[in-house]
């Protein structure tokens, strides 16, 4: 009898066509679900509705909103290595407006880390910004060894990567700490970082509002930098964190604006010359 009781309440309990009894918890993974970087969004024809989209639609509309001012992109108009451009952030606009600023080339071969608790919550509007920016999931939050393997695969793919180290918005506009993600990736993957600095998009688009309002925008890019010898991951982050500051400030300074030489360099253009 103990026994046939006991068949009974299995029976009573169990979700027939299920492999768990109907009282136990929602089944759920032992480990995370390893987060996927869109590979679809960086392969044809996407690629080519994108390019239509930014260079037809969004660009236009960016500078026209805005009238952006952009001093430094020389430094990225013809490079041919990979690079981390990393910005302040201040407003849902700076995505649209530093590509906007970006030459047309670095442009459609930047990938935005975007972050992956706001716009991949819902799937739709992931795949939305997916294909109009070339974003891919950046966890805020945990899982920072995942979004590191993603983002140094997708740099050693010949990848730009536009980051926000400070993690999310600011809602005064001043400057919050670098996580140091930053000098982890420059680490593991030995590619150049681009300090940027985006002023007045918080009166483009402030934290709440869903659409763009007029206002002047400027966009600063600095001097690459790369890792010295010997120098730890924390402290290139904090060098580029200060870059980054310096550029907001109005520096001219040569360590952050580069010498008349290398900008002369930069902006010469060797690729076209040698084409001729």
């Amino acid at each position: 009898m103990s026994l046939l009781r006991d068949v009974r309440a299995v029976r009573a309990g169990w979700r027939w066509g299920g492999v768990r009894p109907a009282t136990w918890a929602a089944a759920a993974p032992g480990l995370p679900e390893p987060s996927t970087n869109l590979d679809w969004a960086r392969q044809e024809p996407i690629r080519s509705l994108r390019w239509a989209l930014q260079r037809g639609l969004a660009v236009p509309f960016a500078r026209a909103v805005t009238g952006l001012h952009v001093e430094g992109a020389d430094w990225l108009r013809d490079q041919e290595r990979p690079v981390l451009l990393v910005s302040n952030h201040v407003s849902h606009a700076d995505t649209v407006v530093l590509l906007a600023a970006l030459p047309d080339r670095a442009r459609e071969r930047t990938v935005v880390g975007a972050a992956a608790d706001y716009f991949y919550g819902r799937p739709w509007l992931g795949r939305v910004v997916s294909l109009w920016l070339n974003t891919f999931p950046f966890a805020r939050h945990g899982g920072a060894q995942a979004v590191l393997h993603s983002s140094s695969q997708l740099l050693k793919s010949g990848w730009n990567l536009l980051i926000y180290p400070e993690g999310t918005r600011s809602l005064d506009g001043r400057m919050g700490e670098f996580l140091p993600g930053v000098g982890h990736l420059a680490n593991e993957t030995r590619s150049p970082v681009v300090p940027m600095h985006v002023r007045g998009t918080h009166r483009v688009m402030p934290k709440g509002r869903r659409f763009f309002m007029p206002a002047p925008v400027d966009v600063r890019i600095g001097r690459p930098l790369e890792r010295r010898q010997g120098e730890g991951s924390r402290a290139f982050t904090r060098r580029v964190e200060d870059a980054v500051r310096d550029l907001g400030r109005g520096s001219d300074e040569p360590r952050v604006v580069g010498d008349w030489i290398e900008r002369w360099r930069a902006s010469a253009h060797p690729r076209r010359a040698s084409a001729r």
